[in-house]
């Protein structure tokens, strides 16, 4: 594509046109660009005919072979082919193509993506022999038992016969001769069907003989698979099923939409591995070969057309060309194009007739068109909201409790969510509680997160350094900014945590365990758990103490199996049980062993062994100016109280153990799902400017320590809300304990980033270890992919590399956390008395965080910032979708919590191994 060749100017807008709108016309200055190749051929055969194909060219192009014109094609993601066969000669031919990068066609061809142009597929020679296969559509139907009927519709030119073979492996299967222009059919008994848990494929080959002897071989893959509706529902072969999908674009982070195959056979894999077993190609036609493969590795498609009209809403009339009866035949030949090509595919499990153009008349034509090439398979179009014509009705980021609404009282068609989970930045949160949903309705049979990847584009800045870049980057006016950053795989094609949230939420085996009876329930819908294994660990205090294989055998689809478990109990503090689903089958797409998924339960909590007094001994005191300072002899540590503003300094081991100290804050760095909120509440509040006024500091020995009251209160510019806040420091021999409460004043009580504290550590503690959950980020509405653990990681490996850097990092539930140095020493802190705590730990400020655009705009820091939370909001999918729900809200309202803070040595287990609770 020649802007991401350096050619011209990148754009990016969602949904407006970057010209003004005045269809079928486009600007006069309309960016051109010409491609030009020798093309060298032998003597062709009498009568064989040359066919010059092009896969993908956008968006406008005329063909031109040795000066002369051949034809033009509109379509950009569409196939377009073109018979040169009078004009190509033995020897030097010469071919240029010219290609616009506006076009009437434009006007159908708005999609959410970069606005880029050019043959962006494969253009290739094609040579056919005089008598050849000029088309054919082949279909199954699923007889009794496990016979296949196969029928056969095929054309050809030159030829007065076919002959159809049907090989399973090196096995004959069936074979017979078709007359051309008739349907024939054959019988496979003891079928094996496809699906994608199992897609197994047919060799079909078509034969065709010319009178001059000339033969032409058409081999296709061949996947027995039948889509039908029956009372509401559909079915596969037989058997219903829930698409478990994503929408996905084409798009390479060097080339744009000119994506090599071996990047698609990556993401694909990628789908694979993670649980998903749909695919909607949003909004247009893939290139031929990725329905290939969707075939080979078990994808169910929804396979959409080439159309979207969405800029149309920026002059408030979405239908103006979907309901203008002179754009009749550009709406049906794209649907025409798609299925005539891709209709012999197992994978497809409906047609999609494009997205976001409004509903109007060209929708009922396009649908009688698509029905008329292939009557078998169900139509989707979101936009047909009633299901006035289609056969699925769809909806798109309808809210979990609209789709439950759905579910209770379900339509007379299938419903599919066709796209929802907006995933741009820190999230999506809340599809467990989606999944919980879809789950509870037999009617709702398929959900499709937006989107696959993010569609940031390698840039390089002044520094030398790439990073990848979105809207506005390229000068380009209007855009829509970092909207196109909002994918489940980074754009180097690595799994976010959003990913493996996915996966674990669509796992296809269910762990479950209550009253010493484990239960392994299998989710799939056409295999067996004939190649599933459970490892089922048993953990005391995050600890692994033992561990059992359950092999729970041929649990057919929709069963379970169930096995006593009795687990040992801790006779102190927490039991839980952990239960990896591996799979021991070798696949396309993994290893044997590979995870599916994991589950974990509480099995007990008991009181742990009170602490014993400690030998640490009493604190000494003295003030020095307007400073209160603390220490203690047996350690050496010292405590500096500042008694005009509160705050605390420690050195501990001939080191400051705090690069700054503690506060208390309700703000951390916006992340993109929490955009609205910032709109709306937020930012007109100033609550990421929120000032401290602290009021009080006073202090009092106690018990040989020291009691440190500091009030204060928090609160925004121009405005009489805020929080009163009071931090009780307890400076004892063996540490610190610390006491927050708040209490809010002013009228404001809505949701909150989080409730916590930050401060910062000397640059070198950078080795973190946690007992909570993990290994991964996590949210409280994005977490069930996290157990419960002991876990080890780093500052620099934690921080998520999002494209446009926001808060990250999050390990909810912790008891506690250490950071140390490699010699093992630093600050640990344990939860005291008020519950676990959420932490993270940054190489960058919160401010340098906030105000970064781009990962290189981040610059290293001679500190790590902690954040320990209270509580941390949820991460919806509010970029473009659900809001928070209401269990994962954080409120302006009263809060309390304890922590201990212990200056660690060599690792420190034994205050890991304490018994403080």
């Amino acid at each position: 594509m020649w802007q991401v060749d350096g050619y011209g100017r990148l754009q990016y807008t969602d949904e407006g046109f970057p010209f003004p709108v005045d269809p079928p016309r486009v600007p006069a200055d309309d960016p051109t660009a010409v491609y030009r190749r020798t093309v060298v051929l032998p003597k062709a055969p009498a009568g064989e005919r040359t066919v010059l194909r092009f896969d993908g060219v956008e968006s406008y192009a005329e063909v031109y072979w040795d000066g002369a014109y051949v034809g033009m094609t509109k379509g950009s993601r569409l196939a377009a082919e073109f018979d040169v066969t009078d004009v190509a000669h033995p020897g030097e031919n010469h071919l240029a193509v010219k290609v616009l990068q506006y076009s009437d066609g434009t006007y159908l061809e708005d999609q959410d993506m970069w606005w880029a142009s050019g043959i962006f597929r494969d253009c290739y020679l094609l040579s056919r022999p005089a008598a050849h296969l000029a088309d054919f559509h082949v279909r199954t139907r699923r007889l009794d038992g496990d016979r296949a009927e196969l029928t056969l519709s095929a054309t050809a030119a030159g030829a007065p016969e076919i002959t159809w073979e049907v090989h399973d492996g090196a096995r004959p299967v069936a074979s017979r001769p078709v007359v051309p222009g008739t349907d024939a059919t054959l019988v496979v008994e003891d079928a094996h069907f496809w699906n994608p848990e199992d897609p197994h494929l047919y060799d079909m080959r078509l034969v065709v003989r010319g009178p001059d002897g000339t033969v032409e071989h058409v081999p296709h893959r061949l996947g027995l698979a039948e889509v039908t509706i029956a009372e509401g529902r559909l079915l596969l072969n037989g058997a219903p099923f829930m698409m478990h999908g994503v929408n996905r674009h084409d798009h390479d982070d060097r080339r744009g939409r000119a994506v090599g195959m071996a990047r698609v056979e990556r993401d694909l894999l990628l789908m694979k591995q993670h649980n998903i077993n749909a695919v909607r190609t949003a909004h247009y036609p893939n290139d031929p070969r990725f329905y290939e493969l969707c075939d080979r590795i078990g994808l169910l498609v929804v396979a959409e057309t080439d159309l979207e009209t969405h800029g149309f809403a920026n002059v408030g009339d979405l239908p103006r060309i979907t309901d203008d009866e002179a754009w009749r035949t550009a709406f049906t030949d794209r649907i025409e194009r798609h299925v005539r090509a891709q209709r012999n595919h197992a994978s497809i499990v409906m047609w999609s007739l494009g997205n976001e153009s409004g509903y109007g008349r060209n929708i009922p034509a396009m649908y009688r068109r698509c029905k008329e090439l292939d009557p078998y398979r169900p139509v989707h179009y979101e936009e047909d909201r009633d299901a006035e014509v289609v056969d699925v009705v769809s909806t798109m980021y309808s809210r979990v409790s609209q789709m439950n609404d759905m579910g209770e009282h379900p339509h007379p068609k299938p419903r599919i969510i066709c796209e929802y989970g907006h995933a741009m930045g820190n999230g999506p949160g809340g599809l467990a509680e989606y999944q919980q949903v879809f789950e509870r309705w037999e009617s709702i049979q398929g959900h499709f997160v937006w989107e696959w990847c993010d569609h940031g584009l390698v840039a390089v800045g002044d520094d030398g350094r790439e990073y990848h870049s979105y809207g506005g980057d390229h000068g380009d006016v209007p855009n829509n900014g970092t909207f196109c950053i909002d994918g489940l795989v980074f754009p180097w094609q690595e799994p976010s945590p959003g990913l493996l949230e996915y996966k674990q939420v669509i796992c296809p085996v269910r762990v479950t365990w209550a009253d010493g009876v484990c239960t392994v329930a299998n989710r799939r819908w056409f295999t067996d758990l004939s190649d599933a294994v459970v490892v089922v660990e048993t953990l005391h205090d995050g600890r692994v103490v033992g561990s059992r294989t359950l092999v729970p055998g041929a649990v057919p689809p929709g069963g379970s199996w169930r096995a006593e478990l009795r687990p040992d109990v801790a006779a102190h503090g927490e039991t839980h049980l952990t239960a990896r689903v591996l799979s021991t089958a070798a696949r396309p797409w993994a290893e044997p062993m590979h995870e599916l998924g994991r589950y974990q339960v509480a099995v007990a909590d008991r009181p742990r062994t009170p602490a014993g007094p400690t030998a640490a001994g009493s604190v000494t005191t003295g003030v020095e100016g307007t400073s209160l300072v603390v220490t203690a002899p047996a350690t050496g540590d010292r405590f500096t109280v500042d008694l005009l503003n509160g705050d605390l300094t420690w050195r501990s081991r001939d080191r400051e153990l705090l690069a700054a100290p503690p506060r208390v804050g309700f703000w951390k760095p916006l992340i993109d799902n929490h955009q609205q909120e910032n709109d709306e509440l937020w930012a007109p509040r100033f609550l990421s400017l929120m000032q401290t006024s602290v009021r009080d500091v006073a202090w009092r020995e106690r018990d040989g320590a020291v009691v440190v009251e500091v009030s204060a209160r928090i609160a925004p510019p121009t405005l009489d809300i805020g929080m009163a806040v009071g931090l009780t420091w307890t400076l004892a021999a063996d540490g610190v304990r610390l006491a927050v409460t708040g209490e809010p004043y002013g009228g404001y009580r809505d949701i909150v980033p989080r409730i916590g504290l930050s401060f910062a550590v000397p640059a070198e503690l950078r080795a973190v270890d946690w007992y909570g959950l993990g290994p991964g980020e996590n949210y409280p509405d994005s977490r069930a992919a996290a157990t419960l653990g002991r876990w080890h990681s780093t500052v620099d490996a934690m921080f998520t590399p999002y494209v446009v850097p926001q808060d990250c990092a999050n390990r909810g539930e912790a008891r506690w956390m250490a950071l140390t140095d490699p010699h093992g020493d630093g600050l640990a802190v344990r939860a005291a008395g008020s519950g676990p705590f959420a932490f993270s730990a940054w190489p960058y400020s919160a401010e340098a965080i906030d105000a970064a655009r781009h990962r290189t705009d981040l610059a290293a820091e001679d500190r790590v910032t902690v954040n320990v939370n209270h509580r941390v909001l949820g991460l919806g999918s509010n970029s473009w979708g659900s809001e928070v729900l209401d269990g994962h809200r954080v409120r302006f309202e009263p809060f309390r919590f304890e922590l201990d803070l212990r200056s660690v040595s060599g690792g420190a287990s034994s205050y890991r191994e304490g018994t403080a609770s």
